[in-house]
């Protein structure tokens, strides 16, 4: 049995200037906004080529605005991902060499943090290591 992770809630004080740093600064797709009762809100914002989106939670869980920590998302390039984000005014941190991966970090306006992983390099050195691996077992 598969199990998918499809919605996950950021906790944030105002949904609509949130919605405007996902949608029109970083570039997430407008899924729902839908006004249930004078109380709820739901507002699904999904990330570019992801299975995964986001809710924008003012009041769906006890969780403080900004208190959501290390969200992880893979990128195909820190540096071309720092550079947009820059460019749109984001404070963006990076890039973190790391040998798990290299790492762009930024935070939204109420500080729910967020880290952009590029696995390009060790996804190139593990093909490399298989192709290796391959040809001496052929040899």
């Amino acid at each position: 049995m598969d199990w998918k992770i499809e919605l996950l809630a950021v906790p944030v004080s105002d949904i609509d200037r949130a919605k405007a740093f996902y949608v029109d600064t970083i570039g997430f797709t407008a899924d729902y906004d839908v006004t249930v009762d004078e109380n709820t809100r739901f507002v699904q914002l999904t990330p570019p080529g992801s299975a995964c989106s986001i809710v924008l939670d003012l009041n769906f869980t006890t969780m403080a605005p900004g208190s959501l920590q290390g969200i992880q998302v893979v990128i195909p390039d820190a540096d071309e991902a720092l550079a947009q984000l820059r460019a749109k005014g984001v404070e963006a941190q990076g890039v973190d060499e790391q040998a798990w991966g290299r790492f762009v970090y930024f935070k939204d306006p109420d500080g729910n943090a967020w880290a952009l992983q590029d696995l390009t390099a060790i996804r190139a050195a593990r093909a490399a290591e298989a192709a290796a691996a391959g040809a001496e077992a052929a040899g």
